[in-house]
């Protein structure tokens, strides 16, 4: 038998487990459904993750280390959830207690060997966190789409969806992205006339307000195809780049040079803000992009398991 350490990189639509020996190698891999338990049933996300987990796992290992990454881990200080989790995983093989983090920690281990930094998250909603010995010390922002989430993919669709609404009142001609709003939520084709634009304007209102609010994130990735072209689309891609700077720089302390790790759909580095970030955050300290959340959870469970001079996963 070989032990083995094993990290989940969870979110809500799938979950991915890597596997890892003592000497850093990969032992083995695994992906299943979301399980996010903020997102699904607790004892559905517990199998999905359980199954991602029993498929990293070599045959006859031994689990010495298992840490679980997720956003929104308080919700696994339930006991009974934690119940429902430590139950599934260990019919998968796993006997060690689990350890639960946030996704923000997973995400900076994954990027930097360093103890000590901030992660900027952009996905579907937003947060800047100060890492510290590689745990969340604080945080800023996170709130959900109500309350905050500033440059996140709901905030940047719902800012396309107002600026059409705004150029649809006035007189200005409607744009590339305004017409590519129109095109997702409408269905009758657009006639820039008096009547056609009332039209519009209602059906869009109508539209976006028959939806749960988040999925005005659908329209985010309309503003980055378009940032290049459309002087709405870049306005919006460099105010969302602004407001997660001004997270990441709340979250940090003053003159602190730690490394930044960017983490999420928005903000990854091909996309226009994850670009307009580096560009920026480059000249106070290094930018480094997460690659991959399950490495990191690996090597934190690694850590755990065997101490400060584990290696991190050869991934």
């Amino acid at each position: 038998m070989t032990d083995v350490a094993v990290g989940v990189d969870i979110g809500g639509t799938s979950s991915r487990a890597l596997a890892v020996y003592a000497d850093g190698r990969v032992a083995g891999r695994g992906t299943a459904g979301g399980g996010n338990p903020n997102s699904h049933p607790p004892a559905l996300a517990a199998k999905r993750v359980a199954e991602a987990v029993a498929a990293a796992l070599p045959t006859g290992s031994v689990v010495a280390g298992c840490l679980l990454g997720m956003a929104g881990e308080s919700k696994v200080t339930d006991p009974a959830v934690l119940s429902v989790f430590e139950t599934a995983l260990r019919h998968a093989g796993v006997g060690c207690p689990i350890e639960v983090v946030s996704d923000a920690e997973v995400a900076f281990a994954s990027a930097t060997s360093s103890p000590d930094g901030t992660v900027l998250i952009g996905g579907t909603g937003s947060v800047a966190a100060r890492i510290v010995a590689r745990r969340k010390e604080s945080w800023r922002g996170g709130w959900g789409w109500l309350l905050g989430d500033e440059g996140s993919a709901y905030w940047i669709g719902r800012q396309a969806v107002r600026s059409t609404l705004a150029v649809l009142q006035s007189t200005e001609a409607v744009g590339p992205l305004g017409r590519a709003v129109l095109d997702a939520a409408v269905a009758e084709p657009f006639t820039d006339d008096v009547a056609g634009r009332r039209l519009a304007l209602s059906r869009l209102i109508t539209s976006a307000n028959a939806e749960a609010p988040i999925r005005l994130a659908r329209f985010a990735s309309l503003v980055s195809e378009l940032a290049t072209t459309d002087p709405a689309a870049a306005d919006i891609i460099a105010e969302a780049a602004g407001l997660l700077i001004d997270q990441a720089h709340i979250a940090r302390a003053p003159g602190e040079t730690t490394p930044v790790v960017l983490a999420g759909s928005v903000i990854g580095p091909t996309s226009p803000v994850g670009q307009a970030l580096r560009e920026r955050l480059s000249g106070e300290t290094e930018v480094l992009f997460a690659p991959d959340g399950a490495l990191g959870a690996a090597w934190l469970a690694a850590l755990e398991a065997w101490g400060p001079k584990a290696p991190r996963p050869q991934a």
